[in-house]
């Protein structure tokens, strides 16, 4: 099993309308298999090992997107300060079996994350390798309460980034970020920017912009080397109904070919690949309309376990 820093992101899960419809498109995307995790819940392995989750929505309502957990080992504890930094707690803890024990909540911003407390199941037997998970984002416009609710509940340490002049500044995402509701029509090898990706500048970077920060557990030297996700900030460049969420992002072999593969099993490109310090990202959307993101690592990178 993987060891995961406190609260770090431990899991991913999907909600989808039509679960075997999902199994096909991630089987072929990242050579995923599938077994039954318990009801319309079914665990993604990747070379044996577990990686991520599809479930089946029990209630149409339910957005159809890609969730993070964090892990905790106390729960309640964990709980009790979402409620006192400004968060919202919208599912209790409750038992998941033998496996551990789940809660939902939402920051200040609304973007919505899961807790988790391991039992048996601690989460990812895999990560920072090709199909699986690398690296979340939130996105928000209410920096300043989302940095400091994170600080709070988390204990996280953030390092701002601020690039100014380079591609990816706000002078330069206009296009790409109103693409980003839903362009199926931008080339994999388009050359246009989208959201931020690891250890980069994220929307409206410049020096007097919003900026972007990486967050880094408590107790290690903040900085690129120890960050596991980052915050990111919702400009007016992105469409007024976009609400604050989480970007997930899956390790990828071939940036390009994943986006072109993506395409031809009917899903959408939203941000078409580009370059960012830690390799090569896009922003992809499958065949339900759930959106994450993928990186293809520079060749001689290898991020920290």
């Amino acid at each position: 099993m993987a060891a995961f820093a406190r609260f770090a992101p431990c899991w991913v899960d999907v909600q989808l309308p039509d679960l075997e419809a999902g199994k096909r498109f991630y089987g072929e995307l990242f050579g995923w298999t599938f077994r039954a995790g318990g009801g319309a819940y079914a665990d993604a392995l990747s070379g044996g090992k577990l990686v991520a989750a599809l479930a089946a929505k029990q209630d149409g309502r339910m957005p159809t997107a890609w969730g993070v957990y964090f892990g905790t080992d106390d729960i309640a504890t964990t709980v009790a300060r979402i409620r006192e930094a400004g968060g919202t707690v919208i599912t209790e803890p409750v038992p998941a079996g033998s496996a551990g024990i789940v809660a939902q909540a939402a920051d200040p911003g609304g973007a919505v994350f899961g807790l988790w407390q391991a039992g048996d199941r601690e989460g990812f037997q895999k990560q920072n390798e090709p199909a699986s998970f690398c690296w979340t984002e939130v996105y928000t416009r209410q920096k300043d309460r989302v940095d400091t609710f994170y600080e709070e509940v988390f204990g996280f340490q953030g390092t701002d980034l601020y690039v100014s002049g380079e591609p990816g500044t706000v002078a330069d995402r206009d296009t790409v970020d109103r693409g980003s509701a839903g362009n199926d029509s931008a080339a994999p090898d388009s050359p246009d920017r989208g959201p931020a990706g690891p250890g980069t500048a994220g929307p409206g970077v410049g020096e007097s912009g919003p900026g972007f920060r990486m967050w880094s557990p408590a107790g290690t030297e903040p900085g690129p080397d120890t960050a596991i996700g980052g915050r990111a900030v919702l400009t007016d460049a992105f469409p007024a109904v976009m609400p604050s969420h989480f970007l997930s992002y899956f390790a990828v072999e071939d940036c390009n070919t994943t986006a072109g593969h993506a395409v031809r099993l009917g899903g959408r490109i939203t941000a078409p690949p580009f370059d960012i310090p830690h390799g090569r990202m896009a922003v992809l959307q499958d065949d339900q309309g759930a959106v994450f993101a993928v990186l293809q690592p520079p060749v001689s990178e290898k991020r920290p376990e």
